[in-house]
């Protein structure tokens, strides 16, 4: 049997021996006691019949059971796993010692608590006279290990959704890409082809896991104006390229693209825009011509207009005494007829001239360019008896010849066919980033919807206009604002009339 106490166990060494002790036998004197009451982990003894002998300090502490509450109890009233050959002591089955077995037991409190245990025969003489059972609490570290199964478990789920749907996406995209006509690629960063769509391969050939540089364009290195540091930093690049194996130019739209192992790729798609480049080309040629032409005629025009109104006004003057009224009267409209056949002539070859003129270095005052028109328009303004307000304009970087000639038309076209006598004509402007818009607006009649489709058009104007005009005017405001990428329309004043709006952007 063993003693109800371990103390009791005569084990304590005297002095003596413990000084003839060698040092490999020095745990072999410590007492007993001293060893079980101070481990750092719950134990207890049983006897053959699994009543409690011995309960330490720690197991104290984890059960909140007392050693005087333990002691000559069966170990089940800890209402763990069944005890006997349930819990391994004594199966015959379970071979010992029983190491970090996990189950869970109650607290005095009535707490659950999970537990990894050591269990142990205890011998006598070779004869099996107990057990002995060490354990620790391990509730909160399983807690843990669960929280953080869930949260693996979570984090592999949304994975494994992330991943399907990138598959999904990818499927998809590949499918759009083999449908396309225009060529699509995708480089990998070190400049790799991990991709060709159909009609790539069907003009150039399966270059599948060759270098793009070599591949595409017959290069021994990477293209001097490659994009593919810009598209890795996440820009959208797009670009015009000659494919010297095509004899084609191609507009390129190189895009971003995320792989599944985090890296970012290059996709690229191609269209082919040589035929719209020589149509690009052959608009341009005729549009110099048109240009010169225009430049040509209002240019020899003017030569033979000159001495005509010249020989009108002189017949006009001399021989005034001789001729009727009504000669006289045809020689006024020669007159005026001719100055507006200049006026119409000078109209012309500003039309041919936009465009060409020289950027200036600094932006220009728009205040004290409308100024200048204003003192320009004086006596206009003055026949109105207009209110000509003007509010604060963005600066501009546009040739000051462009910008008098955009406000002298848009100003004197309010004046003449839309500011009744003492009326008011607003000027205002704003600028967004290199957009600049400038707005005349005047309360006078008015224009109607289908005239302000085609006021624009050279030698256009409204029903209202009393001819007074070249009708090219407008249309020099409206070729200037294409030129900078822009457009210039008309709108209904609110209360009546019409605002002209320009929108133009500045050169870089």
């Amino acid at each position: 049997m063993l003693p109800t106490r371990v103390k009791d166990i005569p084990l304590q060494p005297d002095k003596e021996t413990m000084k003839q002790a060698p040092l490999t036998d020095f745990l072999k004197l410590l007492p007993v006691e001293l060893l079980l009451r101070t481990m750092p982990s719950g134990l207890f003894l049983v006897d053959t019949d699994q009543r409690v002998v011995y309960w330490n300090s720690e197991a104290e502490r984890i059960t909140g059971y007392s050693a005087e509450e333990a002691l000559g109890r069966h170990c089940s009233f800890l209402e763990g796993v069944e005890c006997g050959r349930g819990c391994g002591l004594y199966s015959p089955t379970v071979e010992k010692p029983v190491i970090g077995a996990i189950c869970t037991i109650y607290t005095k409190a009535g707490d659950s608590l999970i537990i990894s245990k050591n269990i142990d025969y205890l011998r006598k003489d070779g004869e099996i006279v107990g057990g002995i059972e060490s354990f620790i609490d391990v509730t909160e570290q399983k807690k843990l290990e669960a929280a953080l199964r869930r949260q693996s478990e979570q984090l592999e789920s949304t994975v494994a959704q992330r991943t399907a749907e990138l598959e999904k996406e990818r499927s998809r995209l590949n499918s759009l890409l083999e449908a396309m006509t225009d060529f699509a690629y995708i480089v990998t960063d070190d400049y790799q082809l991990s991709y060709m769509n159909r009609a790539m391969i069907e003009q150039l050939g399966d270059h599948v896991g060759e270098c793009c540089f070599n591949s595409l364009h017959d290069l021994n290195h990477p293209c001097p104006d490659c994009p593919i540091e810009r598209v890795g930093a996440g820009e959208i690049v797009r670009e015009e390229r000659f494919i010297p194996k095509l004899k084609q130019t191609h507009e390129l739209l190189h895009t971003p693209l995320a792989s599944s192992d985090g890296k970012t790729l290059k996709l690229a798609v191609c269209r082919d825009i040589t035929e719209r480049k020589a149509v690009e080309q052959a608009l341009r040629d005729a549009n110099t011509e048109l240009d010169a032409f225009a430049h040509t005629v209002s240019h020899d025009l003017r030569s033979p207009l000159t001495p005509i109104i010249g020989f009108a006004e002189y017949l006009r003057e001399q021989y005034r005494d001789k001729l009727d009224e009504q000669a006289l009267g045809l020689l006024r409209d020669i007159e005026t007829q001719g100055h507006k056949m200049l006026q119409q002539m000078e109209d012309l070859l500003v039309l041919a001239q936009i465009g060409k003129l020289p950027q200036p270095a600094e932006p220009l005052s728009t205040n004290a360019v409308v100024a200048d028109v204003m003192e320009n328009l004086r006596d206009e303004i003055a026949d109105k008896q207009a209110e000509i307000s003007v509010g604060l304009l963005p600066a501009a970087r546009l040739p000051e010849t462009l910008l008098i000639q955009m406000f002298s038309n848009l100003l004197g076209n309010a004046l003449r066919y839309g500011c009744e006598p003492g009326g008011k004509v607003e000027i205002s402007g704003e600028r967004e980033g290199r957009r600049l818009r400038y707005q005349v607006r005047d309360h006078g009649r008015g224009l109607e919807e289908k005239e302000r489709e085609r006021i624009f058009e050279p030698f256009t104007r409204g029903r209202s206009s009393t001819g007074e005009g070249t009708g090219i005017g407008l249309a020099i405001v409206a070729k200037l604002a294409r030129i900078y990428n822009g457009r210039a329309r008309v709108e209904e004043t609110p209360g009546g009339g019409c605002t002209f709006v320009v929108d133009m952007l500045e050169p870089e």
